[in-house]
This record gives C-alpha cells, sequence and structure tokens, in this order.
C-alpha cells in the first residue's frame, strides 16, 4: 500500500472515532439502565424490607413501618433510634440518607445474588406467632415480592427444603448488610443522616378508652383540622376503627400538633375525646 493510501486510511479511522465520541457526548450514560436497572423517580420505590405481622399489641401493628426504603433518587428512609419511655411519642422517629447512583446499583446486584429478582415465599418454619419479612424489588421495570416467614428464626426447620435453607441465610445476610450501607457499600457512597420530615400521615382513630395506667394524666390536644374526629376517615379492617389519611396543609398541622402529643394522649374534636394512632405514610404510599 502507498503511503497515500495509508494516510487516507488512517484520517477515515480518525473520523470514524471523533464520530462515535461526539455520539457519546450527546447520549451520556445513565447511571442504572441496561441490566439491572431502576426507576429513577423520587416517589419510586426500588427496594424495601418490611416486616410485619406476628404476636404484637394491635396499635403496634398499626403503626408498623419498614426497616428500610430505596427511592430512585438515592433516598433512604430507615427507621432512627426510639426513646424507650412510656407512653412511647406519638410520631415514630424516621432518618433520610442520600446514596449514590453507584450506591445503588451496589445495592440491585447484590440484591440479584439474593435471589430477589423472582417472587418467591419460604413459609415453612414450625414456630407460631412470628412476623412475616417481606422484600420488594423494582427492577428492569418489574416489580418481584419475596416473603419470608420467621426470618432469622433458624432454618433447620422439619419438612425445609436445602433450597429454602439456602435462600433464607442469605437473605438474611443481605438483610444485615442493607442495614448498615456505610460498612457494605464503597467508601463515599452514602451521604449524612438527618432526621425525616413526613408529608401525609395515615391516622386510626377510636374512642378514647380508659387509661391502662390510672396515674397517668395525658393533657388534652385539640384535633386540628375542620373535619371532625367523629366522622373522619373509614371504617378499616380493624373493628371499630376508623383510618383516614392526611395530606398537604392540613398534614403540616396535625405534624405540629402530634409532635408534642403521645401515644396515649387524648385528643378533642367537638368535645368527646379519642385515641389517634399515625402511621407516617412513605413518597410511595397513599391512602389507608
Amino acid at each position: 500500500m502507498t503511503q497515500r493510501g495509508r494516510t487516507k486510511r488512517t484520517l477515515v479511522a480518525l473520523l470514524g472515532l471523533a464520530t462515535i465520541a461526539t455520539a457519546c457526548a450527546d447520549h451520556p450514560t445513565v447511571p442504572g439502565n441496561g441490566p439491572g436497572s431502576y426507576p429513577h423517580g423520587a416517589d419510586q420505590l426500588v427496594l424495601r424490607i418490611d416486616t410485619s405481622g406476628g404476636f404484637v399489641a394491635p396499635q403496634q401493628t398499626l403503626q408498623q413501618m419498614p426497616s428500610i426504603s430505596l427511592y430512585g433518587d438515592g433516598r433512604v428512609i430507615t427507621q432512627g433510634a426510639q426513646i424507650e419511655i412510656y407512653p412511647g411519642p406519638a410520631l415514630p422517629s424516621l432518618v433520610v440518607t442520600s446514596i449514590t447512583p453507584s450506591g445503588i446499583q451496589s445495592i440491585l446486584q447484590d440484591a440479584l445474588a439474593a435471589g430477589l429478582g423472582e417472587s418467591r415465599s419460604y413459609p415453612t418454619m414450625t414456630v407460631s406467632d412470628m412476623p412475616t419479612t417481606t422484600f420488594t424489588l423494582n427492577v428492569d421495570g418489574e416489580t418481584h415480592t419475596t416473603r419470608v416467614y420467621a426470618l432469622g428464626a433458624g432454618s433447620s426447620a422439619p419438612g425445609m427444603t436445602a433450597e429454602e435453607r439456602k435462600a433464607r441465610a442469605t437473605l438474611e445476610r443481605f438483610s444485615s448488610e442493607v442495614s448498615d450501607l456505610r460498612r457494605s457499600l464503597p467508601a463515599g457512597s452514602v451521604g449524612p443522616d438527618r432526621p425525616y420530615a413526613p408529608e401525609a400521615l395515615r391516622v386510626f382513630v377510636q374512642p378514647y378508652g380508659q387509661q391502662p395506667d390510672p396515674t397517668l394524666h395525658e393533657p388534652e390536644v385539640a384535633w386540628p383540622i375542620s373535619t371532625p374526629l367523629a366522622s373522619f376517615g373509614s371504617e378499616s379492617s380493624a373493628p371499630g376503627i376508623r383510618c383516614g389519611a392526611v395530606t398537604g396543609a392540613d398534614a403540616r398541622r396535625l405534624l405540629s400538633a402530634a409532635g408534642s402529643a403521645n401515644q396515649l394522649t387524648p385528643w378533642t374534636s367537638d368535645r368527646e375525646q379519642y385515641s389517634l394512632t399515625f402511621r407516617v405514610l412513605l413518597p410511595d404510599e397513599h391512602g389507608c
């Protein structure tokens, strides 16, 4: 080949590389696209671990929160430190932390490696009245749900298959890892913790009953919303308890009033007393 021919081929190759580089600049890689892609919306759930049910008090069941909720914008909402006093605060302590897109990808890969890319159920266990842990994963445009009864209670129940024993051990390890993201994720992936400021509440209403401890005299708090508690919400699955969701300006007023209340506070509306139980609604949750 002549020198002129070699020069011409070199120029064509360089022009091709320049075209590819320009195309890449016009269409940058978006973290989370491709295998293991996840929704990027601030209210779009990526991963949740929620343990509920079991032998607990009815009021505690109404208030149960997921242990971790990861959203597409990188926010992770977890349960904060709970004050060991009685009666406890009316509102739970929740913490929000931001993680990087690479941190989300790391969690996704671990979740897929733990088998959460398919919906499964692991019910085999001889103990009773234990809670069920539910793993929800949104990946590649699909939602997968895995339920494990009595996770952490052992893996040697009669009739349990080798597959279920292995899955339980893997999911228990994964749950432990995501409970401490600073330890399990690469350095620099996790931002500082800060209190989570709710924007909506689920409110359970029932008539105020007799105080479990007659020596306690809790001060009343006035219901700050125009709809009276007698007609607020609708009947819930719990007998004798009504449920309604509060959002917007009403939620801000109620959160302010509930900040000084506890779980035994009598709430007054039209000169009647009521007992209220609050469940914070997370960004992807609505209504009762």
